[in-house]
C-alpha cells in the first residue's frame, strides 16, 4: 500500500497558508514537474501528486475535512454513491447525538420563522423633515382562519407519517470500505413535515397559510432620507408551526423638491437677485419649509455668495440638533434694455471709469486673438 505524503509538505507550505500562497506554490511546482517541461521518469507521478494536493487544499470544504481527518477526509471524491465524505461524518454524529441535519441542511419539519417583507414608500421632502404617520396596505401570508394553520380540513387533523414516525427524516445505512455509515435524509413521504394531511383545507389547500392584505400604521420620524430603513417588528409573514413572524422593512424614497436640495442635514436653495440688489444691498425674503424668512444682503454681495439661516435645515433622525438652510445668491443679468436703461448704465460706467465697448467694437476674445496673431 502506497503511503501518501502530507499535502502541505507536497506543496511546501505551512498549514496556515493562504489561498494565494497555495496557488503560488502550485503554479511553481506544476511548471517544474509538468511532463511536457520535465520529461523525467518521475515527473508524471510528481505532477499528479502536486495536482491532487492543490485540488484538496484549494477547496475550503475539502481542506477542512483534510485538516480534521487526513487523507481519508480530503479524498472523498470518487466514492460512488457516497455523496461527500463530510456529510457522511455529519450523518454519523447526527445519529449518535440526535442532530437534525439532512443532506440539504436542518430538518425541514422544524418550525420556521416567517419571511421578512419589504415596502418601498415615496414621501415628499416636507414629510421627510417633519415626519408623519401613515397607513400601509401590506399583502402577506397569514395563518389560515379556517384550519387554524394546520392545513387540514376543519374537523380533521394531520396524521403522523408512518414512514419516518413523525421525525421528518429517514435514515439510510451504507456499507463502505471504512465501515458502516448512517446518513439522514428528508422523508420522501411527508417531505420533512413529519405529518400527512389526508384531507387538505379547501381554503388554504393544505398550506396552512393564505394571502391577505393587512393595513398597518407606521410612524416616520423627522429627518429620514432616501435609503432610510424603518423596521416594523412582527409585521412580516407568519411563521410555521408556531414560529415567530418575520419583520416588515419600509424603505424610504424622498421625491426631489422644486426649490430645495438636501445635503446631509442642510438644505440648499438658490435665490436670483438683480445686479442692482446685490450692488446696493438690502433686506429680502427667502422661502423656507416653515414659511418666509428675512435675510440681510450686504452691499456689494458677489455672485455665488452663500448665506446661512441657522436651524432651518433638517432635524437629526435621532432627535439631536438640526441643520441649517444655505442660501446661494445668483445674479440675474437683464437680457434686453430700453434706451433709458442703457443711458443710465452708460453714465454709471462713465463715472466709474469703466470701459464700455461701443456697438461694432471687437469683442474681448477677438482682441485677444488679434494680439496673439500679431506675435
Amino acid at each position: 500500500m502506497t503511503v501518501k505524503r502530507d499535502y502541505y509538505e507536497v506543496l511546501g507550505v505551512e498549514k496556515d497558508a493562504s489561498p494565494e500562497e497555495l496557488k503560488k506554490a502550485y503554479r511553481k511546482l506544476a511548471r517544474q514537474y509538468h511532463p511536457d517541461v520535465n520529461p523525467g521518469p518521475d515527473s508524471e507521478a510528481k505532477f499528479k501528486e502536486v495536482k491532487d494536493a492543490y485540488d484538496v487544499l484549494s477547496d475550503p470544504q475539502k481542506r477542512s475535512n483534510y485538516d480534521r481527518f487526513g487523507h481519508e477526509g480530503g479524498s472523498f471524491q470518487g466514492f460512488g454513491g457516497f455523496g461527500g465524505f463530510s456529510s457522511g461524518f455529519e450523518d454519523i454524529f447526527d445519529s449518535f447525538f440526535g442532530g437534525g441535519f439532512s443532506s440539504g441542511g436542518r430538518q425541514s419539519s422544524a418550525p420556521r420563522r416567517g419571511a421578512d417583507l419589504r415596502y418601498d414608500l415615496e414621501i415628499t421632502l416636507e414629510e421627510a423633515i417633519r415626519g408623519k404617520t401613515t397607513s400601509l396596505r401590506i399583502p402577506r401570508a397569514e395563518k389560515c382562519s379556517a384550519c387554524g394553520g394546520t392545513g387540514a380540513r376543519k374537523g380533521t387533523t394531520p396524521v403522523t407519517c408512518i414512514v419516518c414516525g413523525g421525525t421528518g427524516q429517514q435514515q439510510v445505512v451504507r456499507n463502505t470500505a471504512f465501515g458502516r455509515f448512517v446518513s439522514v435524509k428528508t422523508c420522501e413521504r411527508c417531505q420533512g413535515e413529519g405529518k400527512i394531511i389526508k384531507e387538505p383545507c379547501p381554503k388554504c389547500r393544505g398550506e396552512g397559510r393564505v394571502m391577505r392584505e393587512r393595513k398597518i400604521e407606521i410612524k416616520i420620524p423627522p429627518g429620514v432620507d432616501t435609503g432610510s430603513r424603518l423596521r416594523v417588528y412582527g409585521e412580516g409573514e407568519t411563521g410555521t408551526k408556531g414560529a415567530p413572524p418575520g419583520d416588515l422593512y419600509v424603505i424610504i424614497h424622498v421625491r426631489p423638491h422644486k426649490v430645495f436640495k438636501r445635503q446631509d442635514h442642510d438644505l440648499i436653495c438658490e435665490i436670483p437677485l438683480s445686479f442692482v440688489q446685490v450692488a446696493l444691498g438690502g433686506e429680502i425674503e427667502v422661502p423656507t419649509l416653515e414659511g418666509k424668512a428675512k435675510l440681510r444682503i450686504p452691499e456689494g454681495t458677489q455672485p455665488g455668495a452663500v448665506f446661512r439661516l441657522k436651524g432651518k435645515g433638517v432635524p437629526s433622525v435621532r432627535g439631536f440638533g438640526r441643520g441649517d438652510q444655505l442660501v446661494q445668491i445668483n445674479v440675474e443679468v437683464p437680457r434686453k434694455l430700453n434706451a433709458r436703461q442703457k443711458k443710465i448704465l452708460q453714465e454709471f460706467a462713465r463715472v466709474s471709469n469703466l470701459e464700455v465697448p461701443e456697438q461694432g467694437d471687437k469683442s474681448f476674445f477677438e482682441r485677444v486673438k488679434d494680439t496673439f496673431n500679431a506675435k
